[in-house]
């Protein structure tokens, strides 16, 4: 075991896994953060914390996955390269360690042009898979990325993140492969609604044997309403969205419900999938339902470990 993670020990011990996500507040409530993770620990293998998503300033990542803990909630602890160079990165492992974190999710973050502080200096001191490769030797040989000791175990969990949909979608299994290589234990995709083209994406996948060294989390976005659809389906870069998915939310008569049945459905299929180890929920304000949708998928109980 690299971590002793729950969410090590079943994606290791070949089960599906179930990972969902809370979103930090605007603000200082540590309310609305366990209020998020509470109905979701049954549910879900481990939840992830945004970091200052879509570049939009939020309470840490770091303090909700301590709170998370605090209502019995397994975090993972999610770092951007865009906000910290490599001797905050660093510290803050150490740190999130120290604290009983297992987990971590290394990206690039969004570009901070998108988000409400658009003049703020990016940092990108090193990319995201310069990351992950230094928190690999972190864990695995003990050193810093300047080649010094570390005191200590350095216990963790890697995760990054995929976009099979992103062009051009040739390098994507490309990319995929250095992430691997640099030391991703596990991969959380973009949300998938383009059903046939994630395959084709799979197939690369698993023609290239990555499948048998990460484990493939395949992302949902459970749909709310027609608003929701055209807004990913017109403005989300890299998501593939298709038309009769929209078609459907629009003709729905309660647009929620249809959003659910979707969403079971591409479970359904995904479980069909070859690599596929697990689906990782991103229900954007929305967290009540991912119970109800784990349930339905028969993805439940969660295994104990």
């Amino acid at each position: 075991m690299k971590s002793g993670s729950n969410l090590e020990k079943i994606l290791e011990s070949g089960q599906f896994a179930v990972t969902g996500e809370c979103g930090p507040p605007k603000g200082t409530s540590p309310r609305v953060i366990q209020k998020k993770g509470e109905p979701l620990k049954s549910c879900c293998d481990a939840l992830n914390v945004t970091d200052n998503q879509t570049a939009i300033v939020r309470m840490s990542s770091f303090s909700g996955c301590v709170l998370l803990k605090e209502v019995g909630v397994e975090p993972v602890l999610q770092m951007v390269v865009r906000d910290r160079n490599r001797l905050a990165l660093q510290a803050d492992l150490l740190g999130a360690v120290a604290l009983g974190i297992r987990n971590v999710l290394c990206l690039s973050g969004d570009h901070q042009r998108f988000g409400n502080h658009p003049t703020a200096k990016g940092v990108y001191d090193i990319d995201s898979i310069q990351f992950l490769q230094m928190v690999k030797n972190m864990r695995d040989e003990n050193k810093f990325i300047n080649g010094e000791e570390i005191s200590g175990d350095v216990p963790l969990y890697i995760g990054a993140a995929a976009n099979p949909f992103a062009d051009p979608f040739e390098f994507r299994v490309t990319r995929l492969a250095k992430k691997v290589n640099a030391g991703a234990d596990f991969i959380q995709t973009q949300g998938i609604f383009d059903m046939p083209k994630f395959v084709e994406w799979m197939k690369m996948v698993t023609d290239r044997g990555l499948d048998q060294k990460t484990h493939i989390l395949a992302g949902l976005i459970p749909i709310k309403s027609v608003g929701m659809a055209r807004y990913m389906a017109n403005n989300v870069s890299g998501l593939s969205l298709p038309k009769e998915l929209v078609d459907r939310m629009a003709d729905a008569k309660e647009p929620k419900e249809e959003g659910i049945k979707i969403c079971l459905e591409l479970i359904e299929q995904l479980k069909e999938v070859e690599g596929v180890h697990g689906v990782h929920v991103m229900a954007v304000a929305w967290e009540d339902i991912v119970p109800r949708i784990v349930e339905e998928a028969g993805l439940m109980p969660r295994p104990v470990m």
